[in-house]
């Protein structure tokens, strides 16, 4: 019984070795997901450790929540390989929300055939002010865009067809 107001007793707080574990547990999720569902893939194993420069026996290990011989420089090298500069995707769940949504705007705007983006900002978002950071500001902007895109695409494709000869579409 704790009296006195000192330290928790340590039943009330995982141990060391559970938290290893769960963090070992969600790395290996997120790299599972990542894997899957980045815009250039879905990717094996065996394709990732070659991409990553990693032999496929780690991806495994790391995959398999054990984690055993799982080192940050493992971790860098396939969010390097995959075009994530977040170093902390892997470790922090926010940053590996964040960066999935811009993976996925990424992979519309390539569904949609989108070549280049042009980007603008009058006063830049900064902690406290109210304002988004650029890069949510910039999603949000983009999925907006883009929905905006599909339902004038769908709205078109309703249309009836012009009276006269059915016009050739050239898209050389």
């Amino acid at each position: 019984m704790n009296q006195g107001g000192g330290a928790p007793e340590a039943s009330a707080r995982p141990s060391l070795e559970q938290r290893i574990q769960a963090a070992k547990a969600e790395i290996a999720r997120r790299l599972r997901y990542v894997r899957q569902h980045h815009p250039e893939g879905p990717f094996t194993l065996a394709g990732l450790a070659e991409r990553a420069g990693v032999s496929k026996r780690t991806l495994s290990h790391a995959e398999s929540a054990d984690g055993s011989n799982l080192t940050l420089e493992t971790l860098l090298k396939v969010s390097y390989s995959l075009g994530i500069s977040r170093d902390a995707y892997f470790l922090d769940e926010q940053v590996f929300h964040q960066v999935n949504e811009e993976l996925e705007t990424l992979r519309v705007l390539r569904t949609q055939r989108v070549e280049g983006v042009a980007l603008r900002t009058s006063s830049p978002g900064s902690p406290g002010t109210g304002h988004a950071p650029p890069v949510d500001r910039l999603s949000g902007l983009l999925q907006e865009i883009l929905a905006s895109a599909a339902q004038a695409q769908n709205e078109l494709r309703d249309l009836p067809a012009p009276p006269g000869p059915p016009v050739l579409n050239d898209d050389r």
